[in-house]
């Protein structure tokens, strides 16, 4: 059996689901899991790296699974537009959150960034769908554009608020 065309996708699970249940449901588990990773990663006395990589990773292999079949590949795919976009983002936010702490960013090896990074990827792929459902802009090509042309120039604003804020 061949898969439908772009032109006539197959109906997604998400085409049955409630937003009103996907987003509250979704950003609520996610929160609390981001949450705890992000307190293990930078805590003074955390856990051990594997342990952290095993508790965060396996849970965004399986949002990264329920993503793709709620969502859509395209979808999908544009929340790894949003990870490469908020990189800058990420960096200067969490860097503002660690020092809200008296900590800073440059204080951590890479690899423990990797965890709270990866929940703040799954968590603005949720905000991006989100403003698309609120906005009525998901099957309307051109009020679509405009969604994403402004979350993506607000994005960058606020990052590089973000930023010079923490560097400055």
């Amino acid at each position: 059996m061949k898969y439908a065309s772009h032109a006539n996708p197959k109906p997604r699970a998400r085409d049955g689901m409630s937003k009103w249940f996907v987003y509250p449901f979704f950003g609520f588990h996610m929160l609390m899991f981001g949450f705890s990773g992000f307190l293990m990663a930078y805590a003074s006395d955390g856990p051990d790296l594997v342990f952290l990589y095993m508790h965060g990773g396996i849970a965004i292999v399986v949002y990264m699974v329920f993503y793709r079949v709620i969502f859509g590949h395209d979808r999908v795919k544009w929340m790894l537009i949003n990870a490469a976009l908020g990189i800058l983002g990420i960096y200067a936010q969490v860097g503002w959150i660690l020092e809200r702490f008296g900590k800073r960013i440059d204080d951590y090896p890479w690899q423990v960034h990797v965890i709270p990074f990866l929940y703040y990827v799954l968590y603005t792929f949720l905000l991006r769908q989100f403003l698309i459902d609120v906005t009525g802009s998901r099957n309307d090509p051109r009020r679509r554009a405009v969604v994403d042309t402004l979350y993506v120039i607000l994005s960058v604003v606020a990052y590089g608020l973000l930023l010079l804020r923490t560097r400055g």
